[in-house]
């Protein structure tokens, strides 16, 4: 029998099998406010995030902390995509402000992802109340 215990268990990439572990979301949700922040209260020199408002809706942190993915969304628009190579550009103006307003031993790096949870809850949406739909749901069973 192995001596590991069952907590010892690791999924793909040295993730628990069990999920994040609690001081991983207690930091994510640190880094997600802080980077909400800096995206409210910072005008950025980059010509293609002038006047863009950035929504960051979720930080996910790798159990090393040594990575933090931050989904992303433009308020009223789902054009995110174009912005990453421009979010990539200022990583690092952003990681330098998590680590003034953090106190972690290691500041994470930072990667960005779109946010499309919302796109996709708005296109299940739509299939629910489309007539085909309606009419598999209102029928009933012979």
């Amino acid at each position: 029998m192995s001596s590991r215990s069952r907590h010892d268990v690791k999924g793909p990439a040295g993730v628990s099998a069990h999920g994040p572990s609690t001081r991983q979301l207690r930091v994510a949700e640190e880094v997600r406010r802080v980077l909400a922040e800096l995206f409210a209260r910072t005008e950025f020199r980059d010509p293609e995030l002038l006047d863009v408002r950035i929504t960051v809706t979720e930080v996910r942190i790798s159990p090393d902390f040594r990575h933090a993915t931050a989904f992303v969304t433009r308020l009223g628009r789902s054009d995110v995509e174009v912005l990453l190579p421009a979010l990539k550009r200022v990583a690092p103006f952003l990681r330098t402000g998590l680590s003034k307003a953090l106190n972690l031993r290691t500041v994470p790096e930072i990667h960005f992802q779109p946010d499309t949870a919302l796109d996709n809850a708005m296109e299940l949406d739509e299939i629910m109340r489309s007539p085909e739909v309606q009419r598999d749901l209102n029928s009933k069973p012979e």
